[in-house]
């Protein structure tokens, strides 16, 4: 699919563009199948909530599943990808975020941009996220909150959270950027000017449905105390001409892809035919 000037348009004023009904239910059906198979398996590449018990996120799923590495490849999300970059494109960071029925818990004010810049060396902010909706999100289970054209603040800066010592933080940095107390997150006087300035909306979209957001907007979700569980695919392509510079203690690469390859786009009909 090629995004519209009206799309794009909508995109970089802003910071994001929701499109209902990408993909159909037999595809979310396998996406979530593969997603339980997943969350059976490997540990070390999961996230837990604070209960140590509930599944929070899952990572680099592209590396080790054919349908979830279908996906990343597929037209539908790689062509929109590099129209906005206008650039080719690869796969910088893949994740599955689960927003457990009664226990998923809060995702704090924050920009994506400034993690992969302070943490990985990524030059500029040329990238772009893509959030495939497995479940429908409503306002009862922890929707996503933007604060729509924060992106045109660029990176704001702030202090990092993480107070580990170097020793600890080596072994759980990764994680720990995926917790519910952020490394880079945004204080509330900072929120409150943003909103006020620009505004706030929680996005509500029903399974199926796509969202493509820029790297420095500002969003957040709240915990889930519903009994609706929601879980989003969200995929990061990066453009080949922004490859993070090499930097100390890397994070491990099925946090932060290194495979800098473009992808040439397949067929949307790989995710139901293989």
């Amino acid at each position: 699919m090629i995004l519209t000037q009206a799309q794009l348009k909508e995109y970089q004023e802003k910071g994001f563009i929701l499109l209902p009904d990408y993909f159909s239910a037999l595809e979310v059906e396998r996406m979530k199948t593969e997603q339980a198979h997943l969350l059976a398996g490997n540990a070390d590449y999961t996230v837990l909530e604070n209960d140590k018990t509930t599944i929070r996120s899952i990572h680099g799923s592209h590396t080790n599943s054919h349908v979830f590495q279908n996906l990343s490849q597929i037209s539908r999300l790689v062509e929109p990808a590099m129209q906005i970059l206008n650039s080719q494109v690869y796969v910088y960071q893949f994740k599955i975020n689960i927003k457990a029925a009664f226990s998923g818990d809060v995702w704090q004010w924050h920009q994506d941009y400034i993690f992969w810049r302070k943490e990985d060396g990524m030059p500029t902010n040329r990238v772009t996220n893509v959030v495939i909706f497995l479940d429908d999100m409503n306002e009862f289970n922890g929707p996503l909150f933007f604060i729509p054209g924060s992106h045109q603040e660029g990176m704001i800066d702030v202090v990092s959270q993480n107070t580990t010592d170097t020793k600890e933080q080596n072994k759980t940095q990764w994680s720990a950027n995926f917790s519910n107390n952020l490394t880079y997150s945004l204080n509330c006087h900072t929120v409150a000017n943003l909103v006020n300035k620009y505004g706030i909306l929680a996005i509500k979209a029903l399974a199926g449905s796509a969202l493509f957001f820029d790297s420095n907007i500002v969003h957040a979700s709240p915990s889930n105390i519903s009994p609706f569980s929601r879980s989003v695919v969200i995929i990061t392509y990066n453009s080949v001409d922004n490859i993070p510079v090499s930097i100390p203690n890397q994070r491990p690469e099925f946090i932060v892809s290194r495979d800098y390859q473009s992808i040439t786009p397949v067929s949307d009909s790989v995710l139901i035919t293989k």
